[in-house]
């Protein structure tokens, strides 16, 4: 199960926002869609999924409804708020959404956009397993209004797929992503790193298989062993080994050598594109800090600067929202602190990279030591921002505690 959802202040019942809240009406703003179901919980995974027989009085089938219900309320507040805004880009992650009818996906697309508007040329995203996506699917999906298909490939070895726990066929990775080329969308394959038993032979094989798909842009993350998963169980108990730090070292930098060489750019540190117009905008908001609405049980959101999140489980967010309440758990309004330290952790991590004059004076400092460490580039430090190195972005954690601390 997902981890436990943060400690804060209770959260009103209406979802109205605080009436000092100054929300600038020319920020960019983001929904993010919520799908928690899954067929099978991968062992890795400490997202808020739910197995069928987990649903505990949650219905798959009337879900689309449900989440309906909360785009009408983000509505009421956010025109109260005086603060409705189009959409820049809509993501829908989870989960996996694609084990809803893409009907259903469709029909909540177009409740956001009868809500909020949306803007010319918007990102719409849907996250979807291989084994979910039909050339039927991508097309009623675009015609929906969906402009992109993140594809979860993870590997393309069997045995790598069995540790991770996932249960989809590698040959039907390429079938979804013809199929959502055919239907005219942008495609993006995610793969993880790091499994037990991978071998740097392995991976190379999985980034060689990933190219051949030729997509727009393709995730690389490191497989994080989250504290409550199988996974973390099965390595406590010694059945399988723990991530070896160097080797994962050594497969993103074959991944960074790979993809560069195929005529990808890295724009963050697990993300790369063929283009600037292909990178992630709805994950590049989170990144730069703008505003999104949540939907959906566990989802989090984020306006002006204040944060909230929503009930975990779905029967739980189906109550609140039936019974014409906020589905939201708690929310938050971080002091200036936090705030500075979370845009180094995340603006460090892109390649446009964090304005040095963000940083205090003492931090600012440290900049020089960084440069001749071999983790920040001069060139980009000259012009006033921090840019990491490969070896920088492989000690990431490095640089953010020395600009923070």
């Amino acid at each position: 199960m997902a981890g436990a959802l943060p400690q804060g202040d209770p959260a009103p019942t209406d979802g109205r926002l605080p009436a000092d809240l100054r929300i600038d009406a020319d920020a960019p703003f983001s929904a993010y869609l919520h799908v928690p179901f899954c067929r099978v919980r991968c062992g890795y995974c400490d997202f808020n999924t739910y197995t069928s027989s987990e649903l505990q009085g949650a219905r798959q089938d009337t879900y689309a409804d449900t989440l309906i219900s909360e785009i009408a309320l983000a509505r009421t507040v956010l025109d109260e708020a005086g603060a409705l805004r189009p959409l820049d880009t809509v993501f829908f992650g989870g989960g996996t959404p694609t084990l809803l009818p893409a009907g259903d996906l469709g029909r909540m697309l177009r409740a956001a956009v009868d809500a909020f508007g949306i803007s010319p040329g918007a990102e719409v995203t849907v996250e979807a397993n291989p084994d979910t996506v039909t050339p039927e699917v991508a097309t009623e999906l675009a015609r929906a209004g969906v402009t992109r298909m993140s594809v979860g490939m993870q590997s393309a070895v069997p045995h790598v797929l069995a540790a991770l726990d996932r249960t989809h066929r590698p040959e039907n990775v390429r079938t979804a992503v013809e199929a959502g080329r055919a239907a005219g969308l942008d495609v993006s394959v995610d793969l993880i790193y790091g499994a037990p038993g991978e071998s740097l032979e392995d991976w190379r094989l999985s980034l060689e298989t990933a190219l051949e798909l030729s997509p727009d842009h393709i995730s690389a993350y490191a497989l994080i062993i989250e504290d409550g998963t199988k996974l973390a169980r099965q390595i406590r108990r010694g059945e399988v080994p723990a991530p070896d730090d160097d080797l994962q070292a050594d497969m993103y930098e074959l991944a960074d050598r790979m993809l560069g060489d195929a005529g990808f750019s890295w724009y963050e540190v697990s993300n790369w594109a063929r283009t600037p117009e292909q990178e992630s905008r709805h994950n590049s908001a989170y990144w730069r800090g703008t505003d999104w609405w949540g939907f959906g049980p566990g989802a989090h959101s984020h306006v002006a600067g204040l944060r909230w999140w929503n009930v975990k489980h779905p029967a739980a967010y189906a109550t609140r929202l039936a019974a014409g309440e906020s589905p939201a758990a708690g929310q938050e309004r971080p002091d200036a602190t936090a705030v500075a330290l979370e845009r180094v952790l995340l603006r460090s991590r892109m390649a446009e990279g964090l304005p040095i004059d963000v940083l205090s004076a003492t931090h600012r400092t440290k900049v020089a030591g960084l440069i001749a460490d071999g983790l920040i580039d001069p060139a980009s430090a000259l012009r006033g921002t921090v840019v990491l190195t490969l070896r920088g972005r492989l000690l990431a954690d490095a640089v953010v505690r020395a600009l923070t601390d």
